[in-house]
């Protein structure tokens, strides 16, 4: 699968890592909107009080995505790095994310547990593994599965973004989750989840758009998920989809 970002996501991207790297700015995308103080800091107090107004305005259901992914494919790593997560910083307001590794992985009953083979080997596995426990153990799952798909080794990459996004998850108690019967557990849920996908998923990243999955569905959401995304959400578009423009409220609320 071959995908082109658009040239404003690319923007938003690059935007994304020079606030993420910036010394002045220490706090993790999820909480540059939780005061005006860190708004300013941030430099993106703009985009803050925008949300806030469309938060405010919200009167229909956000659009819902899931994604059926593997931790080391490539094309799901491009998906998910270069357009899934951009468009997300951008629309989070009007946008929920459901991430699922598992993909073409198969499993067997082993007892009382699962064995799982993945279609990249056990490191595949490995990493579904630790991303499944974090999307059961953390709020800000989305963010670390980033941060280590963004690297050049996955795997390596979990502890330190852990640390990262989450410091207040221990890597011995995430380890434990993954090494033990929450980790078998939670990854047989996502194999029955996937195999119980109408239609049945072909490839990865397969992705379901408020419960759907079309041909069409797919081709717009890999390729132009930011159109996508402001097109089907039926509330008041926000400023970054083309709304109109309103005066701010001088209050600065975060929810």
């Amino acid at each position: 699968m071959k995908m082109k970002m658009s040239s404003l996501l690319m923007f938003t991207f690059s935007c994304v890592l020079m606030f993420t790297l910036s010394s002045s700015c220490s706090q993790t995308p999820s909480l540059w909107c939780s005061s005006r103080e860190v708004a300013v800091t941030c430099r993106v107090l703009k985009r803050c009080l925008d949300a806030n107004l469309t938060r405010s305005q919200q009167t229909a259901e956000v659009v819902k995505l899931e994604v059926y992914y593997e931790s080391l494919c490539p094309d799901c790593i491009f998906y998910i790095t270069q357009v899934l997560y951009p468009t997300w910083l951008l629309l989070q307001d009007i946008f929920s994310v459901s991430l699922l590794p598992f993909g073409n992985a198969q499993e067997k009953p082993d007892g009382s547990k699962f064995m799982f083979k993945c279609q990249h080997g056990e490191q595949e596995c490995l990493g579904n593994t630790i991303q499944a426990c974090l999307l059961n153990m953390s709020d800000n799952a989305f963010l670390i599965i980033f941060c280590m798909e963004a690297s050049t080794d996955v795997i390596a990459a979990a502890k330190s973004c852990v640390g990262l996004y989450s410091p207040q998850l221990s890597w011995e108690r995430l380890m434990s989750c993954v090494n033990g019967d929450e980790g078998n557990q939670l990854m047989h849920q996502n194999a029955l989840k996937t195999q119980a996908l109408v239609p049945p998923h072909r490839f990865v990243p397969w992705v379901t758009v408020n419960g759907e999955h079309t041909d069409d569905l797919q081709r717009k959401a890999t390729t132009s998920l930011f159109t996508l995304v402001c097109s089907m959400y039926k509330g008041v578009k926000p400023v970054v989809c083309g709304g109109d423009s309103q005066k701010h409220s001088k209050i600065y609320v975060h929810n």
